[in-house]
């Protein structure tokens, strides 16, 4: 089922380029607007949150790392 998306407060001149790269592409503003929405998503990952947490560790690897309780108690005695 298709759903509607409504976007506000955008600015005018985002809107003028918006219509004009419409209209290079023979569509309308909102037809353009979902294929720039599709275009941009079409890459993103559907990891889980499995595969996210490898990745972080993956790019953290053989950093220093503060250990939670470290940084709890330090906040604490700052307040």
């Amino acid at each position: 089922m298709a759903k509607a998306l409504i976007v506000r407060r955008l600015d005018e001149e985002l809107v003028r380029r918006l219509k004009l790269r419409a209209a290079r592409n023979n569509r309308s503003a909102e037809a353009e607007h979902r294929e720039i929405l599709k275009q941009a998503l079409s890459g993103e990952p559907n990891a889980s949150f499995k595969e996210v947490a490898a990745q972080l560790r993956a790019l953290t690897r053989g950093r220093r790392h503060t250990p939670a309780e470290v940084l709890l108690r330090e906040s604490r005695d700052e307040g």
